[in-house]
Formats: structure tokens, sequence, C-alpha cells
């Protein structure tokens, strides 16, 4: 997940791994900040611009479970309304949309009953003309285990007992004796130091699989005895991401367009060596906790393969209902293709890298092929939100 509670996601916490759109040299600045009180989201006032959506039922009713059970806590009310939406719009928004799904016939009729029932809302994006950036994350499957030896030498840490977080999770930095606090140590100071030293919550047998750990916000392990446990994001030590692909393709190490997760990994087998070096150039990291079932994100629920996303939660709805319209890779028989993409999906994570209203992080699911699938993500398109039309 992302830097989240996988807050990442994120690792949520996302936190973007990749970076390399192969079409252009010049790309525009996906993080560009909101204008002070301007929202990251507007109505679509024009019937027209509305797009024609799909009607896939696959995994989008439980997903939306997820949502609803995040919005039955009393902690979720705190972040309505949202501009004129209420939190009990959004409930009632996500409960009919779930009938509409249950009862209509074909695409024609659920299209249909959708632009009856339920306005539509454009993300502005990063140019307030509606482009965001998509890019995928994943949950990778690594070999470890809960103590060190042979070659599980490089080790994921538990959060210390030091570090001072808000009530919403964000991070404060380190508690000092006398009450006050002070900004966390840096991945750098962190690692060279050994100020964690019996924190250590698992042991991975390659420092580089530890760093996509860190980007990732979880994972899977598999023990010796076969059996697979879940990883997920518990804080980071609240530095910004820096990103390690970038600072490859800066060095001329791997070209601008064959950045992947996977060439970052042929990279470092080939050169052990450089693994710490380009990891310590990233300041942000990360601790984790063992989770019970599949992992989670920044709203302590399940995420779902292709049906949720990560967004900046300062700005966006949380646990809303969206609509994603871009280019994805796609399998297609033995091969991964870019195809045009258009379904709907829960806002129910978060991103450290993910800033703005010009990025979404789609979660791609668990192991290899999930990989494969998120490192080839990197798409303009348009994010919408649906929430039910209200009397006037």
């Amino acid at each position: 997940m992302k830097n989240s509670t996988v807050l990442f996601l994120t690792l949520s916490l996302t936190t973007v791994l990749f970076i390399g759109c192969k079409t252009k040299t010049v790309e525009p600045p996906y993080d560009n900040p909101l204008a002070p009180g301007q929202l990251a989201l507007r109505k679509i006032t024009d019937p027209t611009l509305i797009p024609e959506f799909n009607f896939n039922p696959k995994d989008l009713s439980k997903a939306i479970d997820f949502s609803l059970d995040y919005l039955s806590k009393p902690s979720s009310q705190k972040y309505y309304p949202y501009g004129a939406i209420t939190h009990d719009q959004t409930v009632q928004s996500l409960k009919e949309f779930q009938n509409i799904l249950s009862t209509s016939q074909n695409a024609q009729d659920f299209n249909n009953l959708i632009r009856q029932k339920f306005d539509v809302y454009e993300s502005v994006g990063c140019d307030n003309e509606g482009t965001v950036l998509f890019t995928g994350y994943y949950t990778p499957i690594f070999e470890g285990s809960f103590t060190p030896g042979g070659k599980f030498l490089y080790p994921l840490y538990k959060q210390p007992a030091d570090l001072a977080k808000g009530p919403d999770g964000e991070i404060l930095g380190r508690k000092n004796p006398d009450g006050s606090t002070s900004e966390y140590p840096p991945r750098r100071v962190i690692e060279k130091s050994g100020m964690l030293r019996g924190t250590e919550l698992v042991w991975l047998g390659d420092p580089f699989e530890v760093y996509i750990a860190h980007v990732q916000g979880s994972a899977k392990i598999k023990l010796p005895d076969g059996k697979i446990v879940t990883i997920g994001y518990a804080a980071n030590n609240g530095h910004e991401y820096v990103s390690i692909a970038r600072e490859l393709v800066k060095d001329n190490k791997i070209a601008a367009d064959e950045i992947s997760l996977g060439a970052m990994i042929d990279y470092f087998k080939k050169n052990k060596d450089q693994v710490e070096p380009y990891v310590l150039r990233n300041p942000r990291f990360v601790f984790f906790r063992e989770e019970q079932g599949s992992p989670r994100g920044s709203l302590n629920v399940p995420v779902t393969p292709m049906r949720t996303i990560a967004t900046d939660k300062s700005i966006f709805p949380r646990g809303g209902l969206a609509y994603v319209a871009t280019n994805l890779p796609q399998i297609r028989g033995t091969a991964i293709e870019n195809a045009e993409y258009g379904d709907f999906a829960l806002d129910q994570d978060t991103g450290g890298a993910i800033r703005a209203a010009g990025r979404c992080d789609v979660y791609m699911g668990v192991g290899s092929l999930a990989g494969k699938l998120a490192g080839k993500t990197y798409q303009e398109g348009r994010l919408y939100y649906l929430f039910l039309k209200q009397a006037n």
C-alpha cells in the first residue's frame, strides 16, 4: 500500500517508485497545489461532459462495503462536509449506487439511472482542466523470517516508541524527554546509527526488497515454514519522499524510457554495492506492523485490486465513489499492453508521493504480476466522483 495505514500509503502509503512517460519529454507539474480555498472537485453542469460509465459489477459492491464500514465510524464525520457534500450524503450515495448496481439489467439502464440520480464531479487536476496522472501500486510477496540468520539479514522495523503522531496519524516528529518534539532523523541517520536495533519486525533476504516494501507500504512475507503473513504500514519518519527511479535516470544508470521496477531490480542485482548509496538518497523511512488478512489502506479497511485508489486525503473525500478514466496496462494473452480503461473505484488510501489534485494511484493487487502492471502504469486521464443529487 501506500504511506498509509497502509498511510500509502500508500505507504498508501503510494509513493511513486517509477517515472518516465515515454511519449513526453516535458511533463506538467502534476503536484501543483490548489489555490487557497479551492476544492479539488467541481460539479459537471454540462451533461455532455459526463462520461459513459462502464457497467462492471465485479468486486465493486464488496469495495463499497469497505467504504461504508469506514464511514460508519464516528471519526469519519470530522472530514465532512466536503464543500457542500455532507457525510450522510456520501453514505447514501454509496448505498444507492449499490442498489443501482444490483438492479440494473444492462449498461444503458445503469447509465440512465446514474444520470438521473447522481451529480458527477471531476477533479480539477494539475492544470485546472482535469488532467490527472495515474500511477500504480501493489503488494509484493517476499521470502522472510521473524528471526535473522542465513540470507535474512535486512530488517523491516516496527514503529519506534519515540515517534509522535497526531490524532489523524500525521507525523509530528520525535518525542523528546521534556515533552517537546523535534524532527525525526532521516533515513541515513536511522540506518547508519543503528538507533532502531531491537525493534525489528521481520527480516528479508535482499536490501532492495526492503526498499520496495517501504515504497509500496505493505508486503506479504512467506516464512520458512511456508506460512504467509501480511506486513502493513504503521508510520513514517515525516520526511519527504525522494524517487530513487529519478535518481537513477539523472545519473544515466537507466534510460528514462526504460525505467521500471523490473529495470531497477535488474540493475541492483548486477550492482549490489549501489543499493545502499541510492536508497540513502531518500530520507523517508517507513515503519511496519503485522496485520491480519488483506492489506489495508489509510482508512484502515482492506484494499481491493483495481477498486481502491490512493489520493491526497487532505483534498479529496474519504471513502468516496470515484470513476477512473485513463489508459492502464492490461493483460492480453501473454503480453501486457496499454489499453483504454474506465471503471469505478473507492477512494480508500493515501500515497506518500500522491500530492494535490493532479495525482492518483491505482491499487493493482498482490504479487509479481500486479507489480508488473503497477510498474507500467504512468498515464494521464480523468478522475470523477459521484454523489446523490439533493432536493432543491
